[in-house]
């Protein structure tokens, strides 16, 4: 179900699920190493956590606001719309950027202030090295192309369990842990624990994300072609579905939920 909700109220949405996603990242990260010394032990719980928790986040924010949690797949998003298919606008992504950010780093403290560690504090992990940016390259690649494939096929329901499976996996398969949003590394670098990144290895990664995700949308039109958008022909119940809006209300945030009437 899409609730046409007023920008604000989206924006508060994403706020909101990004500090959650970045709580959970962090926390479980923090949790963990604190339970177990053995760095492996530790990985596989945070990623376990961190799965879980983005699929939820999804589930329940993605028909409010679409739950991008994530400025790249938000400018995957209004690509998509200039190309005409479904998506945002210019000034929806500006908001959304902003509001994911500031979310990150409420969620890094929020982790911070909740194991009773000192707010605030950045990260002293160093992540430099070519190998570690082609990994962050490749992890966006991979989300964006996952989501543009599954609205491109008609099958945006499944994007809330693919997302959180593919970054259960790409933590382990990446060589940077998948990273994978520009929002959320920013807010990791207030957390001087096991998930965080210091401010000087932010621009690196932030870059790579960003090729990542011109790769990923290049990837899904050169595999599905077209913006996402539907045939005429198409089954009901394949497609996403696009609502009629009353003059005032605000366009669904993801189509492929369907209106609450």
């Amino acid at each position: 179900m899409t609730i046409h909700a007023s920008l604000p109220r989206r924006a508060v949405a994403e706020l909101i699920g990004t500090a959650g996603l970045l709580v959970v990242v962090i926390g479980s990260g923090i949790q963990a190493s604190d339970l177990s010394r053995d760095t492996g032990v530790a990985l596989v719980a945070n990623s376990l956590a961190s799965a879980i928790g983005l699929g939820l986040i999804i589930t329940l924010f993605g028909p409010l606001s679409g739950a991008h949690l994530n400025p790249v797949v938000t400018l995957t998003s209004w690509w998509a719309r200039r190309r005409g298919g479904e998506g945002i606008g210019g000034r929806e992504a500006l908001v959304y950027s902003a509001a994911q950010t500031a979310g990150a780093i409420s969620g890094a403290v929020l982790a911070e202030v909740m194991f009773g560690r000192t707010p605030g504090t950045f990260s002293t992990q160093i992540r430099g090295g070519g190998h570690l940016l082609v990994g962050e390259v490749v992890a966006t690649a991979g989300l964006v192309l996952l989501i543009q494939g599954l609205e491109r096929i008609g099958r945006p329901r499944l994007i809330p369990a693919a997302v959180a499976a593919y970054i259960a996996s790409a933590i382990w398969f990446t060589s940077s842990g998948s990273f994978a949003n520009p929002a959320g590394t920013v807010g990791r670098a207030f957390s001087d624990s096991f998930a965080g990144i210091a401010p000087q290895s932010l621009p690196g990664f932030i870059a790579a994300q960003a090729v990542g995700g011109v790769l990923g949308l290049a990837l899904a039109a050169l595999l599905y072609g077209g913006t996402g958008r539907q045939p005429k022909d198409a089954p009901a119940t394949v497609g996403p579905a696009v609502p009629v809006r009353a003059p005032g209300t605000a366009a669904p945030a993801n189509p492929g939920y369907e209106t609450v009437g």
